[in-house]
């Protein structure tokens, strides 16, 4: 018997697969067609971003030429300051309160839009009107209304022997008022939305309801509202971003901020209304980003877990 050593079996490579030309051209295209997307994102979106959180590290008086570099002191003075409790508290106030103020009503006002009323067409368009206005615009004709001296509710209290209360130098007002001019802006937004859902709900679905002696209550309850929790989901996302960013009615309805200093406005009443902390305001805007980032991602994995895809 031989005493040679066995060879080792050779394994057989594949060849590496070749890139075809088509995949070739379409990676060149989608880089063509993505890269100044992609390049307007991080210039103009991320660079931000970026700056502002440096900046939020700083001792900066704006317009200075020179700053120091403080570390984390910004943020510790805005949470153990007196001021950092009243601007969360309005800032969850005035979130929660026009959420919920926006989506109720715009569902409500979408309930009775679906049915077949005449000047329908009109009603809808009158509903989503304050929507597409101006939020300056609309600012300044409100606090006309709301003017205790010679506003129009003030006349209209007057008339049937009412004083009118004091909107602007009551802090609780002073956010009542500028959270009603909010809903009432914004729940044309919402109305749409729900109203588009509404109309996509499968016909048979109702009729079988209907064959069944459901009546509309339990028909909306049973049939069209669980249909209806992506498009919930969806306006509870973006109305939240878009209630923690709220700026221009708040800053042309009371512009100091009178009980209505949310973390977006008191970020710009450091910058620019008179303190000029370049580097205080930038840490409260790094802590609103930290919020909106924390508070999409819970919506994303948590919520979303029980939003009911037809």
């Amino acid at each position: 018997m031989s005493n040679a050593p066995l060879a080792a079996p050779t394994v057989a490579t594949r060849p590496r697969p070749r890139v075809s030309r088509r995949t070739l051209r379409e990676w060149t295209l989608f880089g063509l067609l993505a890269f100044p997307n992609i390049a307007l994102i991080l210039m103009f979106v991320y660079r931000p971003l970026m700056t502002n959180i440096y900046y939020s590290t700083l001792d900066w008086t704006l317009g200075s030429p020179t700053a120091r570099v403080i570390g984390l002191a910004n943020y510790r003075e805005f949470f153990t300051g007196p001021d950092a409790a009243t601007v969360l508290r309005a800032t969850g106030v005035f979130t929660v309160a026009t959420v919920g103020g926006s989506m109720l009503l715009g569902l409500l006002f979408a309930t009775v839009l679906n049915r077949r009323l005449v000047g329908n067409t009109l009603a809808r368009a009158t509903v989503f009107a304050p929507y597409v206005l101006s939020g300056v615009g609309v600012g300044l004709v409100w606090t006309f209304i709301f003017d205790p001296v010679t506003g129009v509710l003030a006349g209209l209290l007057r008339a049937v022997g009412l004083s009118s209360p004091q909107w602007f130098l009551d802090p609780s007002l002073s956010l009542t008022m500028v959270i009603l001019v909010y809903v009432w802006k914004n729940l044309g937004y919402c109305a749409v939305i729900y109203l588009a859902a509404m109309q996509a709900v499968p016909r048979d679905l109702l009729e079988a309801a209907a064959m069944d002696g459901a009546g509309r209550v339990r028909t909306f309850i049973t049939i069209v509202w669980p249909l209806l929790s992506p498009t919930s989901f969806f306006l509870l996302l973006t109305t939240i971003l878009g209630s923690l960013q709220a700026f221009d009615l708040i800053r042309i309805m009371t512009p100091l901020g009178n009980g209505t200093t949310t973390l977006m406005y008191d970020s710009y009443l450091q910058a620019f209304g008179g303190y000029n902390r370049a580097g205080y305001s930038a840490a409260i805007s790094t802590v609103l980003f930290v919020i909106l980032l924390a508070m999409t991602a819970v919506q994303l994995h948590l919520i979303e877990r029980r939003v009911h895809y037809a």
